[in-house]
């Protein structure tokens, strides 16, 4: 038996082998590979599709997230502002509120001043008036009769001065 050359018995069970398997891969194996191989194809496709859309969506969530950031932003730099200028308005209502104070101080200090002046112009006179009476009654040598005459002539007197 040579090796090169095969024998017509063995060739046909071989071939006649190999039709079997090759009907029965056919009928029964290729058409489950084949769709398992459809399914994978599918479910590729699928999720690539899926990746897309949430690749999309993501985007979108980014873009609203840097606009909610602006917003913010936004809102934040007013928010500040209406503090500054709030601050500024307590401020000047602070400053207006305690210069009129101050006036008012000094105008009851100016009153207060004013009438202490003049009860110690008063009691200034009430006693050069005693003082005076006095005087008099020692020049004069007696007293005056009428207390209401005395007090007229006294501050005539003092006014005169």
């Amino acid at each position: 038996m040579n090796l090169l050359t095969p024998d017509p018995g063995l060739l046909f069970w071989m071939v006649l082998s190999f039709g079997v398997v090759f009907f029965l891969l056919a009928k029964f194996g290729f058409p489950v590979i084949v769709k398992a191989i459809n399914e994978r194809k599918e479910f590729i496709e699928m999720s690539l599709l899926s990746a897309k859309q949430a690749n999309e969506r993501l985007v979108s969530i980014q873009a609203e997230g840097e606009k909610l950031l602006a917003e913010a932003k936004a809102q934040q730099k007013e928010i500040i502002a209406g503090a500054i200028q709030e601050k500024q308005q307590i401020l000047l209502a602070a400053r207006d509120e305690a210069q009129t104070s101050a006036d008012q101080m000094i105008e009851d200090a100016r009153k207060s001043i004013q009438k202490e002046k003049e009860r110690a112009l008063q009691d200034v006179r009430n006693e050069v008036a005693s003082l005076a009476l006095d005087i008099a009654e020692k020049v004069i040598g007696e007293r005056m009769k009428d207390e209401a005459m005395q007090r007229k002539t006294i501050e005539k007197l003092i006014d005169g001065l």
